[in-house]
């Protein structure tokens, strides 16, 4: 009876998404330089944020380059479900107002092979990340949205799916 309810409040509360929140989704993606990743420690599964550096690639491609020494990535090793949460607050105003994306996620450890391309996207995104981004320690993450909720101020909010964010 309870989960009924539940179900039944979260129709009420969240909206189908429409081409607006898609827009909305895309557009936040595409000016997103960093995010904040939630996941689980690696000891004691705790829960983990941390602010990752984030690009989106032309292909669509949801993108972090995360050092190996990075507590995060011993947690996304051992279990690679998280989330991102994508979408600043706005320098004045209300920041809740402002929108923002979270995304359920599998994160993906990129083989060698596919660091050149990589290297390249993230290098025209991030420019001072050429500083590191040739350490050893450091290997491209791709993260491949499940879902995603968009709360694009209040009042608005949508559930998605990863199709809509292509």
């Amino acid at each position: 009876m309870q989960e009924k309810a539940r179900e039944r409040r979260k129709e009420e509360l969240y909206r189908a998404a429409d081409e607006a929140a898609r827009a909305q989704a895309r557009r936040l993606l595409a000016e997103a330089r960093t995010a904040v990743l939630g996941l689980n420690a690696p000891e004691g599964g705790a829960p983990l944020l941390a602010r990752i550096g984030f690009a989106r690639a032309p292909d669509g491609a949801l993108l972090s380059l995360i050092s190996a020494l990075a507590r995060h990535h011993a947690a996304l090793r051992r279990n690679p479900l998280c989330t991102l949460l994508i979408g600043d607050p706005a320098p004045r105003g209300d920041p809740l107002a402002a929108p923002r994306l979270r995304i359920t996620a599998q994160a993906v450890f990129m083989p060698p092979e596919a660091r050149p391309a990589l290297r390249e996207i993230w290098l025209h995104r991030h420019p001072k990340a050429k500083l590191y981004v040739d350490f050893a320690d450091f290997g491209f993450v791709r993260f491949h949205p499940e879902s995603a909720f968009l709360n694009g101020g209040f009042g608005k909010a949508f559930l998605l799916n990863a199709a809509d964010l292509e």
